[in-house]
């Protein structure tokens, strides 16, 4: 490498040369920055707690923060600082909105909600403007996310009760046909099919057991009836007329003696009230003679007639026919009491699948329910939480530190740049020196050789310079370390320059 000494300084004063022009061309970059603390505390959220959806401001915030720069943003940020007067093409539209992509910074500044926004650009006014449409951009965007975000969850809410309210129909609709369908199982109290037989089969008891007795007692007035028509015939057949009764004139001739008793007490026998009252008796007792009479011919033609019935055989006929009345009605009650037995036994063989499936339907009716009242509690708390928003605003922004920009240049930074520049040369001096050795291998030992070429050494021959060529390679040797100490000096001298100049900028 060292043999190609001159190549890797020449090379390396050319690469020195073209990075110091390089860093020299860079413009300079000036930095427009802005603090905003955002405020995420509010008295309203507390008071609301339960009544309102308390967001997690601090999340929201933070995700904006990293969320902001999109390419929406970006756009609407390129027309809010005038940036697109010069692009004329969509490429370098689309250029700008890369290069503001990549410079635009928002950074979290500490623990307590403090941000802060960074735009660098050669021109000063340029950066000032793009941090102030930032910072507005940042705040609206807040606000109008808010505001958007409970539009949605209005409107998701109130479609998910729509569908709510559809489900409730149709299950409402199912429940419906299902008792229709199921009729016979229903009862008012609530009962189940094991409780309906029990209380039906203990209303067929009480109707049977009333049925006996009814029936008991109609047979026993049919004796009573029987034993009086025997007992009516028999005085009838036997009995004298005055014997007989006849309630009728009975009550007359009664009320005749009454009379005659009376009369007698105030007058004599041979008055004449006295006279036409025992004439009136007399007369009744004919009368009753008749219809005795009468009744002993219709009895001895026939028996069985109403004609010939006493006033008692009339009234246990009566009290027969009543009887004969409840016994119909009771056996008709323990019929029907026997069929809707039978049904609820028919139907206790089905009841445990009609169960399961009515209690599947009210599953599902209540949980749709369930969900519907959740629904509807949740929109009225989504349109508080949206009224709270707009009272007090998701958080109070605050700007800390308006947009303003810095009054020297901050990129790029040269004293830097220009080492840097000068290592990379050195390097690519290195390199060349390093690429031609290898590409005209010398070698500098005979055991080398013999080992290259596989062939014998015969012998060396050794060079010895004089004076002259001592001379000569010294010369050599100071100036390949002047032209270095130059490349090193031109650097330097640039360094200080650099340095002088910020310091009279400053």
């Amino acid at each position: 490498m060292w043999r190609h000494r001159w190549a890797a300084l020449a090379v390396a004063w050319i690469v020195a040369i073209l990075g110091a022009g390089a860093v020299v061309a860079v413009p300079d970059k000036y930095e427009a920055t802005a603090r905003i603390f955002v405020d995420t505390q509010s008295i309203l959220k507390p008071l609301m707690s339960g009544l309102a959806v308390q967001p997690n401001v601090e999340q929201q915030v933070t995700m904006l923060s990293r969320t902001l720069i999109s390419r929406p943003n970006v756009e609407k940020l390129i027309r809010m600082a005038d940036l697109d007067l010069g692009t004329k093409s969509k490429e370098a539209q689309e250029a700008l909105i890369d290069e503001l992509t990549k410079a635009l910074e928002i950074k979290s500044v500490g623990r307590d909600n403090l941000y802060a926004l960074s735009y660098r650009d050669s021109s000063p006014d340029k950066a000032k403007r793009v941090v102030q449409s930032l910072v507005s951009i940042f705040v609206e965007s807040s606000l109008g996310d808010s505001r958007k975000d409970s539009e949605v969850a209005k409107k998701f809410i109130d479609e998910q009760i729509k569908a709510y309210e559809t489900k409730l129909e149709e299950a409402e609709t199912r429940l419906k046909e299902f008792k229709l369908r199921n009729i016979d199982m229903q009862t008012g109290d609530g009962k189940g099919v094991v409780e309906q037989i029990g209380a039906i089969g203990d209303q067929l008891s009480q109707a049977r057991l009333e049925l006996r007795e009814a029936e008991n007692a109609r047979d026993s007035a049919k004796r009573q009836l029987e034993q009086e028509r025997a007992s009516y015939s028999r005085s009838l057949s036997q009995d004298t007329s005055p014997t007989v009764a006849t309630p009728e004139i009975d009550a007359r001739i009664d009320a005749q003696k009454r009379n005659l008793d009376a009369l007698l007490q105030k007058y004599t026998d041979k008055h004449p009230d006295v006279t036409g009252a025992r004439r009136m008796i007399q007369e009744l007792e004919e009368m009753k003679r008749k219809e005795v009479a009468e009744l002993r011919k219709a009895a001895l033609a026939n028996p069985g007639s109403p004609a010939a019935a006493s006033p008692a055989q009339q009234e246990m006929s009566r009290l027969l026919a009543n009887a004969e009345v409840q016994v119909a009605s009771l056996r008709a009650r323990v019929g029907e009491y026997s069929a809707r037995y039978e049904r609820a036994r028919q139907l206790m063989k089905s009841a445990p699948q009609i169960e399961a499936e009515f209690a599947q339907l009210n599953r599902d009716y209540d949980i749709n329910k369930k969900n519907y009242n959740d629904m509807v509690a949740r929109r009225e708390s989504a349109a508080l939480s949206g009224d709270l928003d707009n009272a007090a605003g998701v958080a109070d922004f605050r700007l800390i530190d308006p947009p303003r920009t810095s009054p020297k240049p901050v990129a790029p930074n040269r004293l830097i740049l220009l080492p840097m520049a000068l290592a990379a040369a050195i390097a690519a001096g290195l390199g060349v020196a390093f690429l031609l050795s290898q590409i005209r291998a010398v070698f500098f030992d005979p055991r080398s050789l013999t080992e290259m070429t596989g062939l014998p050494l015969l012998g060396t021959v050794s060079l010895n310079l004089d004076e002259a060529g001592l001379a000569k390679r010294k010369a050599d040797l100071k100036k390949f370390a002047g032209a270095f100490g130059v490349l090193l000096l031109v650097y330097a001298i640039g360094m200080a320059l650099i340095i002088f100049l910020s310091g009279r900028a400053g």
